[in-house]
């Protein structure tokens, strides 16, 4: 994968840049006034905006201090509310040359075990946060031998004045750009290293395979500290030149109308959620709260980051088709952020693609296309396929040879998307980035620890 891979097809944007940084740069100079983002501060019509001058100027100036700080190369944790501040400041990163740590802002009074692990594991030594998040967390902190000792650099004291003090230093595109840490449910989250050129090709295979322009705009609700917020909510807009709609994660779970209410109000063409977020905008909406939307811009509404179901798509679809939405709109999906976010999906209008196979076969890794007769079975989504140089074979995890065409097997990739390992973890590395196929050699492959299989070209999880 070529860092100039990333061409506009119709040559008014040339993505030849290595990083992320470098195409805020060129937007700020190519169309300084031109809003980057807009976040609704209370997921409706309070808003406030960032052209790419302003947020060009403004995350120069954090990183003219993460730099005087002597962070060049270092690991920074940051906590923010959702906002612009947080898109401010991972671009300071980027421009410094800082390894972001996202994260989710603890809560006051709350257990810090797990920013406690991913302090140790990361090796962080700096805080980057809001005022009003330092003066809710600083005593806890303060109280925890580990963390007492972090230094912490407060946003809302940058002052912009440092911007005239930036110098352009060389970023390379195998560099880490950011620690995403896995949930860590089944033990110690794990920081998975995604470079900017993981973010690059993965920010052009999103771009190319739900058909994204200069003309699309997103409206995005999710956490934009972990992938799929941050790599295509937030990250996708600017790679591509489109306007960007925010609005706080808590906005969403309280009323869902919201989302759907921007969508319309903005002519949104491209957003998505997990499943469990579709099966919300049914049963919390009302015809009455329903009645002025209009979904009918929508290009791709991408479904994914849990399992797919296809009553949740047959119910959304039924409910919304009054207000303009048609099944080609819905997108189907499949990813991780091992993979820095997405592995496969479809292409842009296409219907979803359903399999029905017998449920008893499918226990014993067997697929058995169902007959309409048969009672027990199973209905599966597909997921697409994969897009650029990734690569996805289905393997037998325990001779770790590739599987038959009739069977479920573990989902192996390659590519430009597959991140670099676990940060300071190499056991889980070489156990989860570092596998070969016993009978050809081929490799390296992440493995996903996902099951699927494909059929007539379609991956199904």
């Amino acid at each position: 994968m070529t860092e100039n891979l990333a061409k506009n097809k119709n040559n008014d944007l040339i993505f030849a840049q290595k990083t992320l940084g470098e195409v805020l740069s060129m937007h700020a100079q190519k169309k300084p006034d031109k809003k980057a983002y807009t976040f609704l501060v209370d997921g409706e019509m309070q808003e406030t905006s960032i052209t790419y001058k302003e947020l060009d100027k403004r995350a120069k100036a954090v990183a003219v201090k993460l730099l005087n700080m002597g962070m060049s190369r270092e690991r920074v944790l940051m906590f923010f509310p959702a906002g612009l501040e947080f898109i401010v400041s991972i671009f300071a990163c980027f421009y410094a040359g800082v390894i972001a740590v996202p994260a989710y802002p603890p809560r006051k009074n709350k257990s810090l075990s797990r920013i406690k692990a991913i302090v140790s594991n990361s090796g962080s030594k700096v805080v980057m946060c809001t005022k009003r998040i330092f003066s809710n967390i600083e005593r806890n902190f303060s109280e925890e031998p580990n963390l007492r000792c972090m230094n912490w650099l407060i946003y809302d004291d940058v002052d912009d004045n440092l911007s005239e003090d930036w110098e352009d230093i060389e970023i390379k595109p195998e560099d880490i750009a950011l620690l995403q840490y896995t949930s860590g449910s089944t033990g110690t989250p794990k920081g998975v290293m995604v470079s900017h050129r993981n973010i690059m090709c993965n920010l052009e295979f999103i771009k190319q395979s739900y058909g994204l322009s200069e003309n699309s705009l997103s409206v995005h609700w999710l956490p934009a500290f972990h992938d799929m917020g941050l790599i295509d909510g937030l990250f996708s807009p600017m790679y591509n030149g489109f306007l960007g709609i925010l609005m706080p994660p808590v906005s969403f779970l309280q009323k869902p109308i919201r989302w759907l209410n921007a969508i319309t109000r903005y002519k949104a063409t491209h957003c998505g959620a997990p499943n469990f977020a579709y099966d919300f905008c049914v049963d919390k909406t009302t015809e009455e709260q329903r009645a002025n939307l209009n979904l009918t811009s929508l290009k791709t509404l991408y479904n994914g980051a849990e399992p797919i179901r296809k009553e949740t798509l047959e119910r959304f679809i039924s409910t919304f088709k009054p207000y303009g939405f048609m099944p080609r709109q819905f997108y189907p999906t499949y990813g991780m952020a091992e993979s820095t976010l997405i592995i496969s999906g479809g292409c842009a209008n296409d219907n979803p693609v359903y399999l029905k196979v017998k449920a008893e076969e499918l226990k014993h890794n067997k697929i058995v296309i169902a007959s309409d007769s048969d009672k027990d079975v199973k209905h599966l989504v597909g997921v697409g396929h994969p897009w650029i140089d990734t690569k996805v074979i289905i393997v037998n995890p325990d001779k770790m040879i590739k599987c038959n065409d009739d069977e479920v097997g573990e989902i192996w990739i390659s590519g430009s998307i597959v991140t670099q390992g676990y940060w300071n973890n190499p056991q889980e590395t070489k156990k989860t980035f570092d596998a070969y196929l016993s009978d050809t050699g081929e490799g390296p492959f992440l493995r996903t620890g996902d099951l699927g299989f494909y059929n007539h070209g379609e991956l199904f999880v």
